[in-house]
Parts: structure tokens; sequence; C-alpha cells
């Protein structure tokens, strides 16, 4: 008699199986992640926008796009985080690649933006 347990297939977790959400707190903590990291933008980006000294050049516009993509990807991370879908654990990747890839353009960003400081 053959086992049709979708959980036991090859590349499938257990908390993909029907019925399963993610683990309690996971939601709480990615969305805790998001209001921080979105926290932190806004704010870096008031600085940079309006309280800095200087004149604007084009590498402060380069730098300043990357900042706005990186807090448009955060909002939608945390919209996404904030639906009762996001208990499914598909859902939930989907939301954490989002939240990463915020991180990774917020921190290419303040790379760029810490170049044009310098020069």
């Amino acid at each position: 008699m053959a086992d049709n347990h979708e959980s036991e297939r090859p590349g499938k977790s257990a908390a993909d199986a029907p019925g399963r959400g993610i683990p309690q707190g996971y939601r709480q903590g990615i969305i805790t992640a998001i209001t921080v990291l979105l926290g932190f933008s806004l704010a870096f980006l008031r600085f940079w926008s309006f309280e800095a000294s200087g004149e604007w050049s084009w590498r402060a516009v380069v730098a300043t796009v990357p900042l706005v993509v990186a807090i448009v990807l955060q909002i939608v991370a945390l919209f996404r985080s904030l639906r009762l879908e996001d208990d499914a654990p598909a859902e939930y990747r989907r939301t954490v690649r989002y939240a990463i890839a915020s991180a990774i353009v917020l921190l290419l960003g303040l790379l760029w933006a810490a170049f044009e400081i310098g020069h």
C-alpha cells in the first residue's frame, strides 16, 4: 500500500501541508523587522533630503533612488505580512523575500550615499 503524504515529498516540508501555517511568532518577528527597517529608512531619507547641508548633485539623486525603492519594497512587505494569507508558508516565504530584497536595496543605497558624501 503506497503512502500519499504530501509532507513526505522531497522539497516539501511539514509546514507546507494543507491546514498548517507558519510557526507561532514568525509573523510577529517579520512585522517587527520590517517596521524597524522602514523606520530607519524613513528617518535616513528625511535627514538626507531635508536636514543635511549641501547642494543636490546627480550622485545624491542616484543614491536617493534605491532608498525610495527600498521604502516601497518595505511597505509592500509590511502590507503582505499583515494579510491573513501570510499564514500560509508559501506566502510567508514570498513576504520574507520582499523584506530581504528591501534590505539589500537599502544597503546599496546607503553605500552609494556614503560614497556621495565623500565627494
